[in-house]
């Protein structure tokens, strides 16, 4: 997952607007085209409010966009892991999270017993 820092996403913005399509945590995705976007952006309005899972997860599994699926606005470390398993490949962080516990997150959690949304097969399906 490609994480963003909150200086780094104006900056990066303005370049690649043109392609690129803002989804508000009440939007639905199916009824959003989707023909020549490169990005999504999912709002989180508040760590607590888990609709853009949902939204990105429909992107991912039901639409099948390949595109870039970013999480913006109320962006927890605590939450990066759960994030790309829903089908995010990128987030900007809130300005008071310490990008340094990023790893250690992704360490701790490296493999998971069922799919998500983007390796669909449950690790039992693995060969041992």
């Amino acid at each position: 997952m490609k994480i963003i820092s909150a200086e780094q996403s104006g900056a990066q913005a303005a370049a690649e607007e043109s392609h690129a399509v803002r989804l508000a945590a009440n939007a639905d995705p199916l009824a959003v085209s989707l023909e020549g976007i490169e990005r999504v952006e999912l709002h989180f309005p508040k760590f607590t409010d888990g609709r853009a899972f949902s939204q990105a997860y429909l992107l991912r599994r039901r639409l099948g966009f390949q595109g870039d699926i970013r999480a913006t606005g109320d962006v927890l470390v605590d939450q990066l892991v759960q994030m790309q398993r829903s089908g995010f490949s990128s987030a900007v962080l809130r300005a008071d999270q310490d990008a340094a516990h990023i790893q250690r997150q992704f360490d701790r959690y490296s493999r998971f017993y069922q799919g998500d949304a983007v390796d669909t097969s449950p690790r039992f399906t693995e060969a041992a």
